[in-house]
């Protein structure tokens, strides 16, 4: 089956989104939580109301009329939709089992973009959803991923440590929720902060890929410097090298590839984390991303390093 893919259009538009800083999610982000009553919905909805973000309204079938930390919640996304017609992202805490029909219920409803935190999603569901996002023109985020987090506009749609993450002029992308807590810790202690992290998700079936959210950080003006965390498994580093080589590197990168000493043919991880038939080990990653300029680091530790130096060599 063909992935469809269709321009972020408005998305990479940033002239009309004010003062507003970072990407996909900021201050006029109004989200909706399906799976508010569960018990990660809504430890997690509490989490997210803390940092600032601005929930209004939650959906669990059956338990419309509750609330949830103070968020009203319905019974469907349609009856959500009537009653805060303002709502532009949605954030799934859904069981597996039932995922994919949120997610179909959050894109016909019209919103903009859509969070999938869920994990053990079957491939081929996440391939038909993934699709139907792009069809539409809307934006999927995961599945299986730690979700969007801006930390300059105190936005985070996801599952984010907020505590680890500064504002400031890195943005981040990975493929690694653990990964990305630990190294935006490394650059926030070097006083080095973010613009918005985005965890794409470690599936073999993902929405938003590498190279749309580096195209997305290349139109952000308050992004200086963007880090790559990759992990084995899959080609989608290696699509972003390409990438990078044919049309050369608007801001600089540093990267950082997971997996290093992984056995072939074993899965280490994620759903997409497995090298197979030589292809997705982390060798071949790190050699395609240095072929095409980008800076690749050995440690977590060393991305922080390779980034200040960067930065201060722009200033």
């Amino acid at each position: 089956m063909k992935i469809w893919k269709k321009p972020l259009g408005k998305l990479l538009n940033f002239a009309d989104r004010g003062s507003c800083m970072g990407i996909l999610v900021d201050r006029n982000s109004r989200v909706l939580v399906q799976g508010i009553t569960g018990r990660e919905g809504s430890f997690h909805t509490l989490n997210m109301l803390n940092y600032g973000t601005k929930i209004v309204a939650g959906v669990t079938p059956g338990k419309g009329g509750e609330r949830v930390h103070g968020v009203p919640v319905y019974d469907s996304v349609e009856e959500a939709i009537k009653k805060h017609p303002e709502i532009n992202t949605s954030i799934l805490f859904v069981p597996a089992r039932y995922a994919s029909d949120a997610v179909y219920e959050a894109i016909d409803a019209g919103i903009e973009k859509t969070v999938v935190i869920t994990e053990h999603i079957p491939v081929h569901d996440a391939l038909r959803f993934v699709n139907y996002a792009k069809w539409k023109g809307v934006v999927i985020v995961g599945p299986n991923c730690p979700g969007v987090i801006n930390p300059v506009e105190k936005v985070n749609v996801g599952i984010y440590p907020v505590n680890m993450f500064a504002p400031g002029k890195v943005g981040i992308v990975s493929r690694s929720g653990t990964l990305t807590y630990e190294i935006a810790l490394a650059l926030t202690k070097r006083k080095l902060g973010q613009t918005t992290c985005v965890g794409i998700g470690g599936d073999p079936i993902v929405g938003l890929d590498f190279i749309e959210v580096v195209q997305l950080f290349y139109s952000d003006p308050e992004t200086k410097a963007i880090v790559v965390i990759g992990e084995i498994g899959g080609d989608m580093e290696e699509r972003l090298a390409a990438y990078i080589k044919k049309h050369g590197l608007e801001k600089p990168i540093v990267a950082f590839i997971a997996g290093l000493t992984a056995p072939p043919e074993k899965r280490m991880g994620h759903a997409g984390a497995i090298v197979s038939m030589g292809k997705g080990d982390a060798r071949t990653k790190i050699s395609a991303l240095r072929d095409a300029g980008i800076i690749v680091a050995e440690t977590p530790s060393q991305v922080a390093r390779e980034t200040e130096n960067i930065l201060l060599k722009r200033t």
